[in-house]
């Protein structure tokens, strides 16, 4: 068997890549001789999506939240103990709710620049609480986000006589889950909270829920 001569290079050679610049250790698309893509740029071309990428379960979360009706939403709250708080009103004097066990209890929370929902219910919590607060329901108002001289006009404006005051460091808010007003909770004799609602009060509305907690309680 003869040698194989030294001039005739590696077996099995595209004679042709050297001349494109490759070799067999050299292949398209790799390493570094000409046409092949630096490591670097792959790299790039990922980091480039990755950030828009890691943003799409925020905007799927925000698309979602956007279009859900609050109304819709269960609050974890209902069933619960209600949340107890201490209310400086604005005819003076303090109300706890701890002092209202035994009684049913209609906690709204309302502001002067919600219009129309809350002047739409104002008439409403006020008939109610005079036709049932002498059958031991009492209807609370609690004034968020707003300004005394603006929630007094409202008041004076709706002729509001039950116990009404300011939340302004927002812990009762908090504490209630409240974003928005107008929103009102019932609250049993026991101190639970048995419903919530988002949206300006009905009569059929207060009326049916305070019948049906009175009923139970009797």
């Amino acid at each position: 068997m003869s040698a194989r001569p030294v001039s005739e290079g590696p077996a099995n050679v595209d004679s042709g890549a050297f001349e494109r610049g490759l070799s067999p250790r050299n292949p398209p698309g790799g390493g570094i001789g000409r046409g092949a893509k630096p490591p670097s740029e792959g790299i790039w071309r990922w980091g480039k999506w990755a950030i828009p990428l890691s943003v799409v379960p925020l905007l799927i979360l925000l698309a979602y939240g956007f279009r859900t009706d609050p109304r819709a939403i269960p609050s974890p709250l209902v069933g619960r103990p209600a949340a107890p708080f201490s209310l400086a009103l604005f005819d003076g004097g303090r109300l706890s709710l701890n002092d209202l066990k035994g009684k049913v209890v209609v906690v709204n929370f309302w502001a002067s620049w919600c219009y129309p929902a809350c002047y739409e219910e104002a008439p409403v919590l006020e008939g109610g609480w005079r036709r049932y607060k002498d059958r031991g329901v009492v209807v609370v108002g609690v004034d968020i986000q707003d300004t005394e001289e603006a929630a007094r006009k409202f008041m004076k404006q709706f002729s509001i006589s039950f116990p009404n005051g300011p939340d302004p460091g927002g812990k009762i808010s908090v504490d209630y889950g409240v974003y928005g007003v107008p929103e009102t909770f019932f609250i049993d004799r026991t101190g639970r909270i048995r419903k919530k609602h988002v949206g300006a009060v009905t009569e059929t509305l207060f009326t049916g829920e305070v019948e049906r907690l009175l009923k139970e309680g009797s």
